[in-house]
């Protein structure tokens, strides 16, 4: 008997460790901005949310869909505007993130295929922990 309670006493304590484990955050609103032309270049914004009780860091994000994904942050500075790669994206713990055009969003470069309004991509985040995000960007003209 006392082992069964041994064993269940351990199974409790490893409750929160699971649960917080499960817990992820969420990529929405998704969308890619068709560029005036047919530019190699594209931004991309959602809304990160992360409902979890501990902060998570994003690394980096990918896509099959272009050559190259990168996180960036566009920032006034002595009144020009600047845009920077940003290495580590933290989100806190019940915070919400937006990317949006002017501020943080993703660069897409070289498209591997045409693109037409309303395609879809996939975009992973790759989290600090090893986990990934994915979201789903559909390419508009506009913001929704």
């Amino acid at each position: 008997m006392n082992r069964l309670v041994l064993l269940l006493l351990l199974m409790a304590a490893a409750l929160p460790a699971v649960a917080s484990e499960a817990c992820m955050p969420v990529a929405s609103d998704g969308w890619i901005r068709k560029p005036p032309a047919n530019l190699p270049v594209m931004a991309g914004y959602a809304t990160l949310e992360n409902p979890c009780d501990t902060a998570v860091t994003i690394v980096a994000a990918s896509t099959d869909a272009f050559a190259d994904t990168s996180i960036h942050v566009t920032r006034i500075e002595d009144g020009v505007s600047r845009m920077r790669v940003t290495p580590a994206l933290e989100l806190p713990a019940g915070a919400t993130v937006g990317m949006e055009p002017g501020g943080l969003h993703l660069m897409l470069v070289n498209p591997k295929a045409p693109l037409q309004l309303g395609d879809k991509v996939s975009i992973a985040f790759a989290l600090e922990d090893g986990r990934t995000l994915t979201g789903e960007f559909e390419l508009r003209s506009t913001a929704p």
